[in-house]
Parts: C-alpha cells; sequence; structure tokens
C-alpha cells in the first residue's frame, strides 16, 4: 500500500519552508528545458536529467544556482537502461532528500517505415517514450512525498501519421498510461499528461520547407505553439489550481487536433 501524507504532515512541511523538488527528464534542451525553468520560477528545485546533451544542461543548472542558490542539479543517464532505474531515481532523490514531482518529457523521436524499421530503432522508441517513464514512475513512487507525475504524450497519438509508427504505438501507450497510474496510485500521487501539437520544429527536420508551411496551414491558431507552452501546462497540472484532477492529457495544440 502507498504510505500517504495527512493534512499535519502537509501544513508541517509548509510552515519549515521546504522547497518542493521536481525532477525533469530531457530537460537541458528544448521544451525540457523551459519546463525547468518554469517549475523553477514557481519556486521548485529541480533535477535536470541529460543523456547526452550534459554541457547545456549544466549551462541550465548554472543560470538557474545564480538566479536562486543551491536550486538546480544536473544528473545524467540513459533511462533505456531500465534496471539502473531505480538507482538513478535514488540518487536524484539524495540530492535534497524529496522528489516531488516527476516530469517523463525524455524523447526519442525520428522517421521508422514500416519496410526498413529495425528492432533497435523499436527498442529505442519504445523505450524511451514508454518503457522508461513507466519504470521511472515505479521507482518514484516509493518515494512516500511524491504527489504528481506528468507525462508529456503527443496530441497524433490517437491520430498517428505514416511512417512514425513505433514511436505513435508508444506515444500511445503513455497516454494509456498515464489514464491507468492515475487510478493505480490515487489518491496520493495525480497523474497527468501533456499532448503537444506542434510546437517547435524537429532538431533534424524531416520535412520541406513546403511541408511545413502546410502544416502550419492545418493549425486553427495559425503558428507553433513553442516550448513555453508545455511548460505552462505542465506547471499548471502540479499546482493546487489542478489539485482535483488526475488521469487527464491537456492538449496544447493549438486547435490541430481538430483539423
Amino acid at each position: 500500500m502507498l504510505e500517504t501524507m495527512n493534512e499535519q504532515d502537509k501544513r508541517v512541511i509548509a510552515d519549515a519552508g521546504i522547497a518542493r523538488v521536481a525532477m525533469v527528464t530531457g530537460a537541458a534542451v528544448r521544451v525540457g528545458a523551459a519546463i525547468a525553468e518554469t517549475l523553477h520560477a514557481q519556486g521548485f528545485r529541480v533535477v535536470i536529467h541529460c543523456r547526452h546533451s550534459r554541457a547545456e544542461a549544466e549551462a541550465l543548472a548554472a543560470r538557474l544556482n545564480a538566479a536562486r542558490a543551491d536550486s538546480a542539479a544536473v544528473l545524467a543517464a540513459d533511462l533505456t537502461d531500465l534496471p539502473a532505474l531505480p538507482a538513478f531515481a535514488r540518487a536524484a532523490r539524495a540530492r535534497w532528500g524529496r522528489i516531488d514531482a516527476l516530469v517523463n518529457n525524455a524523447s526519442s523521436y525520428f522517421r521508422t517505415p514500416l519496410a526498413a524499421v529495425t528492432p533497435a530503432q523499436f527498442s529505442d522508441l519504445i523505450g524511451s517514450n514508454l518503457a522508461a517513464p513507466l519504470f521511472l514512475s515505479q521507482a518514484c513512487a516509493a518515494f512516500p512525498e511524491l504527489r504528481g507525475i506528468v507525462n508529456i504524450v503527443d496530441v497524433h497519438a490517437r491520430r498517428p501519421r505514416a511512417e512514425y509508427a513505433p514511436y505513435f504505438a508508444a506515444k500511445a501507450g503513455l497516454w494509456t498510461l498515464t489514464e491507468a497510474l492515475a487510478v493505480e496510485l490515487a489518491p496520493r500521487v495525480r497523474v497527468n499528461g501533456v499532448a503537444p501539437g506542434h510546437m517547435i520544429w524537429a532538431a533534424n527536420p524531416t520535412l520541406t520547407p513546403q511541408q511545413q508551411a502546410a502544416e502550419l496551414a492545418r493549425i486553427p491558431l495559425g503558428r507553433l505553439g513553442g516550448a513555453d507552452e508545455v511548460a505552462k501546462a505542465v506547471a499548471f497540472l502540479l499546482s493546487a489550481a489542478s489539485d482535483y484532477m488526475t488521469g487527464a492529457v491537456l492538449p496544447v495544440d493549438g486547435g490541430l487536433r481538430l483539423a
């Protein structure tokens, strides 16, 4: 049975001025960095996970620590190494003695036409987008102070595009995992998701300029969303303003899902 915290315990923590700690995976750059910065601005200490982008993660942590001392730390790990995730979670918690929120943002994304997809590509996409969030949630759920998990899904998970089958299969699984864990971890831990649409073009573009223009034309709000829109949604889902929400997946897509 999951350990619960009563209202008196919550007040003691609040009165003691203990800062909440959020771990954000894939937080060195792009959307993950925006999430870390936004949560930090709301008073969280942040554990910035990275895999390859260590220099960018350290630079982000330095900026955040300059703004508020001892408020950001970096941990590098390969999240597809599933047996190592419990130790990774414990190391993250050891930094400040708690993990109050987990944001599963890290994600592999690349084109995989059916005729050419390989087992290694499948393992990478399923591992980063579905298996890692599951087992990292499992590890963090053992921490009695954990109160919130937010998974970054994809608005196309329910309307997938051709030539990305493993990626969309993983994101659809993450959507369902969000709902399943919301039931299993209630009432102590709220589990929600954010489903972005076209926010930032991929670091390794797969669309021509003409195709990008066509995609923009499909968005009712007529523009890319940007990383900050995802970050604001995550912050909302980890705030008291959403304390009666669990199992929800918020579309942050400018209406793209309706097009």
